[in-house]
């Protein structure tokens, strides 16, 4: 079973990004002010694109807390996993006898949303929406992970889920499918992956695979 030994750790990368950009940041800031530096960094309001990847890490860490209450000898759980040949990476990644489950974790503001166009004489359209704005692609970066980890892994089942922390959902039902991919919430994520039904995956070797494949990031 991998061990925090082995870099297992949610949102580790995203959380060094951002130790990286904010050290950066203040050292600039700490140049441009000489000895008013300390006071010009203690007024100088956080940059978004640093702050992005705090936000991430959060995201990622609350994501990666409920899944570690599924690890056990039948479910391997990872997270931060570099996918090979790219500077991208794998949020989560679970491993159970059903197949591989890759998850990317979202700490976005607003209800998540279907929508659909055409379906009768024009082709159907799915599309997601997240506080009101087009948000597919994050399905389709998703889909792209899910490709890298089946042509590592070959013939594995393999699903994806975008899960959002904080989003507005409503009270009865919310979680939906779009484009093939999960989209819920961290409490609903657990309870899906439990509820699927039992297969036939060597789920130790899998989980070997995929970390002699997919390092810590």
């Amino acid at each position: 079973m991998a061990s925090m030994a082995d870099g297992n750790n949610a949102g580790s990368s995203a959380r060094r990004e951002y130790d990286r950009r904010s050290a950066k940041d203040e050292a600039r800031i700490r140049a441009e002010w000489g000895r008013f530096g300390g006071i010009a960094v203690a007024l100088t309001p956080e940059r978004p694109s640093t702050r992005a990847w705090a936000t991430g890490a959060v995201g990622e860490e609350r994501v990666g807390a409920r899944l570690d209450t599924l690890q056990s000898d039948s479910v391997r759980v990872l997270h931060d996993r570099r996918i090979p040949g790219s500077k991208a990476n794998v949020d989560h990644l679970v491993v159970t006898s059903s197949g591989i489950w890759v998850i990317d974790a979202k700490k976005y503001k607003g209800r998540p949303e279907l929508r659909v166009q055409g379906g009768l004489i024009r082709p159907r359209v799915e599309k997601l929406f997240v506080n009101g704005r087009e948000k597919t692609k994050l399905a389709e970066g998703v889909q792209w992970q899910i490709d890298c980890v089946k042509k590592a892994l070959g013939d594995v089942p393999v699903r994806g889920i975008l899960c959002f922390v904080e989003a507005d959902w409503p009270l009865i039902g919310g979680s939906f499918v779009v484009n093939g991919i999960d989209v819920l919430w961290p409490k609903k994520l657990v309870s899906h992956i439990a509820a699927a039904q039992p297969g036939t995956v060597d789920v130790a070797a899998v989980e070997a695979t995929l970390l002699s494949k997919f390092r810590a990031a």
